[in-house]
């Protein structure tokens, strides 16, 4: 979630978000599947003793969930939204880990970390908010010590042509601002960076059926509970939102996707 230096950034994520997407997909969630989904991404790859860098740590509950379960020396998570950085803090005391754990918030630019600096680089859903790819995966490639590791998952687009008439009602109704690229350009601006052994791994159809049971949930059993978190209004505006981003995973244009690479053991730090 960092942007080219001198672009004004107003927080897309303010507590009613916060609120809201926690009763979807839990408490610190900014993004679906859960801890499920983190542990999926991390699979193969040892974090034990590790220094880990979340971009795009949202309110923290990965953060929180890979501290606690895959016993890195020390996990900093990294976000350009001070709202919800600040939620993450809070959430990081209250479970006791403020000794693993520290969160990091910085207007978009260059990311204030030291070359070389982290094992290990981790994002979940939140390099769909960074137009400059390439820019991007630079960033994360110098922060990265050699032989480091990149794990990540995010929001694709299937293509680079002009996208469709329901991918930008789906955005537009969003309301955020998505630089939504396709695997072929992830996988060319990780490799323009320097990094080696790239793949993607497409997910749209575990998601298209996840959104599917999240939208009968939100329509259904959890309407309650998210109307008194932040009031009729939101939640059907989230609704329809539901209904317009199942469109695209439907036909496959939206296509969310776990992405790996690493830089090579001799590689520039």
């Amino acid at each position: 979630m960092t942007e080219p230096s001198g672009q004004e950034h107003e927080p897309e994520y303010d507590d009613d978000a916060i609120r809201f997407l926690a009763v979807v997909w839990g408490e610190g969630y900014l993004s679906p599947g859960g801890s499920q989904e983190v542990d999926r991404v991390l699979e193969g790859i040892d974090l034990a003793g590790r220094s880990v860098l979340d971009f795009g740590c949202g309110a923290g509950g990965v953060t929180l969930h890979i501290a606690k379960v895959h016993g890195p020396a020390e996990i900093v998570g990294y976000d350009v939204e001070q709202p919800v950085v600040d939620r993450a803090r809070a959430a990081a005391v209250r479970e006791g880990l403020t000794a693993q754990v520290r969160f990091i918030a910085t207007p978009p630019g260059r990311l204030p970390f030291d070359d070389g600096e982290f094992d290990v680089v981790f994002s979940k859903d939140a390099m769909v908010h960074v137009p400059d790819k390439e820019a991007l995966f630079a960033e994360l490639y110098r922060v990265l010590r050699p032989g480091g590791r990149l794990a990540a998952s995010d929001w694709l687009i299937s293509h680079d042509g002009e996208p469709s008439t329901a991918m930008k009602d789906y955005v537009a109704a969003e309301g955020l601002m998505f630089g939504m690229a396709s695997p072929a350009r992830y996988l060319d601006a990780m490799r323009a960076a320097g990094f080696v052994e790239v793949a993607a791994v497409d997910r749209n159809g575990w998601y298209r059926e996840v959104a599917r049971t999240e939208l009968e949930r939100l329509k259904g059993p959890l309407w309650a509970t998210a109307v008194a978190a932040v009031g009729e209004a939101y939640v059907a505006k989230n609704i329809r939102t539901w209904e317009a981003m199942q469109k695209v995973l439907d036909t496959g244009e939206h296509c969310p996707t776990h992405l790996f690479g690493s830089k090579p053991a001799g590689g520039h730090p």
